[in-house]
């Protein structure tokens, strides 16, 4: 795979906006929730463009696949945490719904950029 600039991935571009999304919710949390709610879900908004980052950097197909697979496996946790958040903080139900909008779409995008990635190890 060539590697070029790591801002040209749409994986990694739409995974920004979901962290940043994400920070934009936290600040309707109640307070209480801060060492909580708020620092777990902070954790996985995060780790998403972030392992995507790391595979990426390590130029190489076989590590970029696993970094791929660890960044969904944040974004199923993300998923949980907000459909909880959901349910406990009603108030927030349509913010949440537009995130869990976005980490659906974020899954078809890794899901769809896998094959291509494996294909080119073959």
């Amino acid at each position: 795979m060539q590697y070029g600039s790591l801002q040209n991935l749409v994986v990694w571009q739409k995974a920004m906006d979901l962290a940043k999304h994400t920070y934009q919710i936290l600040r309707e949390f109640p307070s209480e929730e801060r060492y909580g709610l708020i620092d777990q879900i902070r954790r996985c908004a995060i780790s998403v463009p972030s392992n995507i980052a790391e595979g990426y950097g390590r130029m190489s197909d076989n590590e970029f696949l696993r970094f791929l697979a660890i960044a969904n496996g944040s974004l199923y946790e993300l998923e949980t945490q907000i459909l909880l958040t959901s349910e406990i903080l009603p108030n927030l139900s349509e913010k949440c719904d537009a995130l869990l909008k976005e980490i659906t779409e974020e899954k078809k995008i890794i899901r769809s950029f896998i094959p291509t990635i494996k294909n080119r190890i073959r």
